[in-house]
């Protein structure tokens, strides 16, 4: 396989027909790069959607009210209801499994107009009453000062941390807001922190980035709404299966409130497990059609080689038939011809991995200049195939031309040293 005369051989050979080597070598050249840049944008694109939700719980669950849809026990269908602080406590004793739960407040009807106000500027910006343990089912980074704790809410505190859109209208650039008041729907809250979330795409209820989070029970308190809560978030402990435990958690709800069990639409629900798992399906169904369509165009390309390598063994059949007369194996002539197969692939294959992955770099360095956007922003992120995809990929160029030129080896053999020297 490593004769020196062999390889000038093979070498002079393409030579001789640049233009048929180069159309042959092309079918190769563009399977293997149509492989990387579909590889590549699949990846992309699953960085992209993964970035945004990589540090949120993914074993967490939403529940929240909704008009009932079946009267019960003397109650109307269409009845409004809402969860209380009892039902937390009535979760955690009934439902075995449950982690972290975290009652939340939308403050809806405070979102009305300008409801927020520093000075002379006045903006519109949602309003959410929160628990410290949001935070472990939600992260995000404190840019200036702390997050909301346990003595915020116990104390009912009239302080706020604020999303970084929030902080660029209402504050000047690069001001330490931590200690300044906000006028949120005409009550006063000091400013504790600034936070930046780590899971951009996903918003429970409003963006995070123009939301103003204040303690719950403060909000409760403040605003009047009682015992009132808007939804539970909520994780479950390790083992334990997260749809069973949200199933668990609104048959305890639907008896607490007298909700009929066959109530389907009377409890919302979100299951972040489950959303994460279908998400991990399509990509993986995106793999195997991008495999399927880029090993099908490989193919193709391994056709149209083994094709012309037909062609070359009926061009060399006199040349075929001195090597055998002279004593040459079938094994020489197979792994010549074979020889010459994979070197054509090979080049072609690796000329079309290069500019693949180089065509992925401009794309990824094109989207890392994007102005105006972060990383976490965006929908396609890093589209890059990863040295194991690329070897896997120089294999499978070097079986397909041994394949295609297994086909026109096994012809050569089979040529009679008499009858080839007799062919013109």
């Amino acid at each position: 396989m490593f004769d020196r005369d062999r390889w000038q051989e093979i070498i002079s050979a393409i030579k001789k027909n640049k233009l048929r080597s180069a159309l042959t070598a092309f079918g190769v050249f563009w399977g293997i790069f149509m492989l990387v840049v579909m590889i590549g944008s699949g990846n992309g694109l699953k960085n992209g959607v993964y970035e945004g939700v990589k540090d949120f719980a993914t074993n967490s669950a939403f529940v929240w009210t909704q008009n009932t849809t079946v009267p019960y026990k003397g109650f109307k269908r269409g009845r409004d209801w809402n969860f209380t602080n009892r039902d937390m406590k009535l979760i955690r004793d009934q439902v075995a499994g449950i982690d972290l739960i975290a009652p939340r407040l939308s403050g809806w009807k405070l979102n009305n107009g300008e409801n927020v106000v520093r000075g002379k500027k006045a903006a519109s910006f949602s309003v959410n009453g929160d628990y410290p343990s949001y935070r472990k089912i939600d992260p995000c980074d404190m840019i200036y000062g702390r997050y909301i704790n346990q003595e915020d809410i116990i104390r009912k505190r009239k302080v706020c941390i604020i999303g970084e859109r929030v902080y660029d209208v209402m504050f000047e650039k690069d001001e330490d807001p931590v200690g300044k008041y906000l006028r949120v729907n005409g009550v006063y809250f000091k400013v504790i922190g600034v936070f930046r979330s780590k899971n951009p795409k996903i918003n429970i209820g409003s963006d995070k980035k123009e939301s103003i989070y204040l303690p719950f029970t403060t909000m409760q308190h403040t605003f009047n709404y009682g015992d009132r809560v808007h939804y539970f978030a909520m994780t479950v402990k390790p083992g334990y299966n997260v749809e069973k435990v949200l199933d668990k958690v609104v048959t305890v709800l639907k008896k607490h409130h007298t909700i009929a069990p066959d109530d389907e639409e009377a409890v919302g629900n979100f299951n972040l497990e489950k959303e994460v798992k279908t998400i991990q399906y399509v990509f993986l169904g995106i793999d195997i059609l991008i495999w399927i369509v880029g090993i099908g165009t490989l193919i193709a390309g391994a056709v149209g080689v083994s094709n012309i390598m037909l062609v070359i063994v009926k061009e060399r059949t006199k040349e075929i038939g001195i090597q055998r007369a002279i004593g040459a194996s079938p094994w020489k002539i197979i792994s010549q011809i074979i020889a010459e197969s994979v070197f054509l692939t090979s080049i072609a294959g690796f000329v079309g991995l290069a500019l693949g992955t180089m065509v992925l770099k401009l794309v990824s360095t094109a989207i890392e200049q994007n102005a105006g956007q972060s990383e976490e922003e965006m929908f396609f992120i890093n589209p890059e195939i990863g040295v194991q995809i690329a070897v896997s990929a120089f294999l499978i160029l070097i079986i397909t031309g041994i394949i295609a030129g297994l086909i026109p080896a096994r012809k050569a053999i089979k040529i009679k040293p008499i009858e080839a020297l007799r062919h013109e």
